[in-house]
């Protein structure tokens, strides 16, 4: 564990950002905080500040809105992550996709490891993206570990959507946007989505923009 010498210019950056208006600024694709990956977290906020900081997470995560949003989103460079996903979709997207609502949570140190060799491929967006969504083949069911913001040990599996989001959240950590992963022809504006692709699953845009699902 480091000294809080150590820890002063992050601890500083946190104060500075929560001495600001909530929600606080998401980061956009290109600022390089998105793609140096993140220290694992070992006591650098003291509690208070770091009960402070994710709830400052979660504030701006539901007003912009997502289910999931990573420090470096914000421009910090910890290996922390909140998801949370009231799920309000039809009965068929929330069979199609397999997308039940999750709890609010926190993610400290999270990794993943897949559950098994299956598949599933959808559209995705992120926050640091806007504008745009393209399709993402994930793994189905991810064994997730790490812990939450008391230090309390985190050993689960995800499947179907919460699976998607823990990976995606967990890639933000290491500096991976979801667009190293995606389909490069399905790349699609909100507004295409909304015309075009609004289907459960993401089959007539692979015919259609000519990209293989796995």
């Amino acid at each position: 564990m480091g000294t809080s010498d150590d820890h002063a210019p992050l601890t500083e950056r946190v104060e500075q950002l929560l001495d600001g208006c909530l929600p606080l600024t998401i980061v956009a694709a290109g600022d390089p905080v998105l793609r140096q990956g993140t220290e694992p977290y070992d006591g650098q906020l003291e509690p208070a500040l770091l009960a402070r900081f994710v709830e400052a997470l979660r504030v701006t995560m539901r007003a912009a809105p997502g289910v999931g949003l990573a420090a470096p989103q914000v421009g910090v460079g910890l290996r922390i992550a909140v998801i949370e996903d009231p799920a309000p979709v039809p009965e068929e997207v929330r069979l199609t996709r397999g997308r039940v609502p999750q709890p609010f949570r926190v993610l400290v140190n999270p990794a993943y490891e897949p559950v098994g060799e299956s598949r599933a491929a959808f559209f995705e967006g992120c926050l640091s993206v806007p504008g745009w969504q393209a399709v993402v083949a994930r793994h189905a069911e991810v064994r997730l570990t790490g812990q939450d913001e008391r230090g309390q040990a985190l050993d689960e599996v995800f499947e179907g959507w919460p699976a998607r989001i823990v990976q995606h959240e967990t890639d933000h950590l290491d500096g991976v946007l979801y667009l190293d992963r995606a389909e490069p022809r399905s790349l699609s504006s909100n507004l295409a989505m909304a015309e075009r692709w609004a289907q459960p699953t993401p089959e007539e845009a692979a015919r259609a923009l000519g990209f293989e699902l796995p």
